[in-house]
């Protein structure tokens, strides 16, 4: 019996080694993988430009201490204010850290303004993460249950209604944080208008717009980030999963009036940015750029759904298809969780989110033959679930 801590209903299988869209397991047997370890693996399994850069650098210094410069993590920390306009960026370990360091940052601009109890307005069927803040800033009561007492400062609302952000009478709100594309939600896709609104509502009050981007940015919809479909810029904006295309790496990024809020002492991380993270960071982004993956998350993530709706026409209990890019949202008309177990056995890898959605979110090297094999076996997996 493993020692491991019982934190996961995890599937049967251990995988040992994998190559672009496939893995494999400790019997030979391979398996496609469109899940891409939830949206980390970016680059897909075993590229080589990132083995190269993480064993090159291994091999130089793996980690130094935030006391002194980093020279990895300042021209990270160039490249991604060169991709999003923003100012200033925090270097973590992941994305509740990112999420945590947002919410801290909201509330030190909120002490800053003179307001004792800064509030946060965050949405229903959110998820930004597990720790204490993060948790109560989710919109998830199985995911908080049992946890309580919660961290206080939150307002919650539906998401993607401008109304009832317009409608917060609250004097003590500071900010607004959500996910343009909600992942643990059940990939529900903001309107571009909703984002332009929530933009104009915070300019109007003073209040810092923070996007989670955590899983929706970073070019898996064919932006680098999901709030350009909008052209919106927020204040504030959290990166991880596939910032390292699967070394442990996270990101806050602050502009305008959220630039400059933080001081030296204010937050900190033991392993934020350290060399080998940052280096997989910059490779993966180099890498995006240069095998123009933007345009192809874009691309065959529509062919994708569109192979899917021909594929599924006139199944009864098909309620949508929707997503963006290569972040793909198939809801059924019950539960499917068990969609997972058969899809294993078929050698496919996928998830199903917010009990009735299966999530797709392959790695943006997924090629044509991938997407061939993809719809194939899990429209007739589907076709059979609901027969």
């Amino acid at each position: 019996m493993s020692h491991l801590m019982n934190t996961y209903a995890r599937l049967p299988v251990a995988f040992t080694h994998g190559q672009g869209a496939k893995v494999f397991d400790e019997s030979g047997r391979s398996y496609l993988d469109a899940l891409a370890g939830i949206a980390v693996s970016t680059l897909g399994h075993a590229h080589p430009r990132l083995v190269k850069a993480i064993a090159d650098q291994a091999g130089r210094i793996l980690h130094a201490s935030n006391i002194y410069r980093i020279r990895e993590q300042e021209q990270l920390g160039d490249r991604l204010a060169a991709l999003s306009g923003m100012d200033e960026v925090f270097l973590c370990n992941s994305g509740c850290e990112a999420n945590e360091a947002a919410i801290k940052l909201a509330r030190m601009f909120g002490h800053q303004k003179g307001i004792d109890s800064p509030a946060i307005v965050v949405m229903e069927k959110a998820f930004h993460g597990r720790t204490l803040a993060t948790l109560s800033a989710t919109g998830n009561r199985k995911v908080q249950a049992g946890f309580e007492p919660l961290v206080g400062g939150f307002v919650r609302v539906p998401f993607d209604d401008l109304a009832a952000v317009e409608n917060i009478a609250a004097n003590n709100v500071v900010a607004v944080l959500l996910e343009p594309i909600q992942g643990e939600g059940g990939i529900n896709v903001a309107h571009p208008e909703y984002l332009q609104g929530l933009r104009r509502i915070c300019d109007e009050r003073g209040w810092l717009l923070m996007f989670d981007e955590i899983q929706c940015g970073l070019g898996r919809t064919g932006y680098w980030f999901a709030c350009q479909h909008a052209g919106v810029k927020p204040d504030v904006m959290t990166l991880a999963k596939g910032l390292g295309s699967g070394v442990p790496i996270g990101a806050c990024l602050a502009t305008g009036p959220a630039a400059g809020v933080f001081k030296p002492g204010n937050h900190g991380s033991t392993f934020g940015g350290n060399p080998l993270a940052c280096t997989a960071a910059l490779t993966t982004l180099a890498v995006i750029e240069e095998e123009g993956l933007l345009h192809r998350a874009a691309a065959l993530g529509e062919k994708l759904r569109a192979d899917f709706a021909g594929a599924l026409a006139g199944q009864a209990g098909i309620v949508s298809i929707r997503g963006d890019g290569l972040m793909i949202g198939i809801e059924l008309d019950r539960p499917c969780g068990e969609l997972v177990t058969r899809a294993l056995e078929r050698g496919l890898l996928i998830n199903v989110t917010a009990e009735r959605v299966v999530r797709l979110l392959p790695a943006l090297v997924f090629t044509d033959k991938d997407a061939q094999e993809l719809v194939s076996i899990l429209s007739t997996l589907i076709s059979e679930f609901l027969a």
